[in-house]
């Protein structure tokens, strides 16, 4: 801003006059430079919030396991497996291993052979070893209830000491024979034998049994030895 020039007054003593003049310009001056350049303001305090701190890094975490259906399968699978073979061998032991009678019941010769006859149908599919099975309960029974060496001989020589035993009568007799006769031709000479076959055979020892369950063992011949 251009400072006034002040001169002095012509004629009389302009001192005060001067003096209070040059303050008043002063003085607008100042007011003129503090309008045109005024001061600085204090900063104004904020009300917003503070920006918000970035949240701490977690960990990594680890991998997450997805259950596959194919696992499911696999363990129903092993599962179904496992109870297979349980079953099987309970199967296999029961056929090895026939329920006992409890202990202290006596079964008669004919109850025995009932039985055994009756477990012996779950193996009329195999022609050979049902067959084995059905003759030697037979023969068995009439060892047990007659005292016939049958178990240990041949058919043809029990039959050979059976023709001159009175322990079964001639029908008996002739039923036995027949019986044992179509036995051997299936374990022996391989013959063919369907399931009805097989039955026959099963539903013979049977009447065998049941005919002659009542029957009593003939007393033992005495002999006297000679003098």
């Amino acid at each position: 801003m251009k400072r006034p020039n002040f001169q002095r007054v012509a004629g009389g003593d302009s001192g005060p006059i001067q003096t209070g003049f040059l303050l008043a310009c002063l003085g607008l001056g100042g007011v003129a430079w503090g309008a045109a350049n005024p001061p600085p303001l204090p900063p104004t305090p904020s009300t917003s919030a503070p920006p918000a701190l970035p949240p701490a890094l977690r960990d990594i975490k680890g991998p997450i396991a997805i259950d596959s259906p194919w696992l499911w399968l696999l363990g129903i699978g092993l599962l179904l497996v496992l109870a297979a073979l349980i079953g099987l061998a309970w199967w296999w032991w029961q056929r090895r291993h026939p329920a006992q009678p409890e202990p202290g019941i006596q079964l008669s010769p004919a109850d025995r052979a009932r039985q055994r006859l009756l477990a012996s149908l779950g193996r009329i599919e195999e022609a050979d070893r049902f067959t084995t099975e059905v003759s030697e309960i037979a023969r068995t029974y009439l060892e047990e209830q007659f005292g016939l060496q049958a178990p240990d001989r041949t058919t043809e020589e029990f039959l050979a000491e059976l023709s001159g035993s009175v322990a079964l009568d001639s029908r008996h007799k002739t039923l036995l024979a027949d019986f044992l006769t179509r036995c051997d031709l299936v374990k022996f000479a391989r013959a063919e034998a369907d399931r009805s076959d097989l039955q026959a055979l099963h539903d013979a020892a049977h009447r065998l049994v049941d005919e002659t369950s009542t029957a009593m063992a003939p007393p033992p011949t005495l002999t006297t030895p000679s003098r």
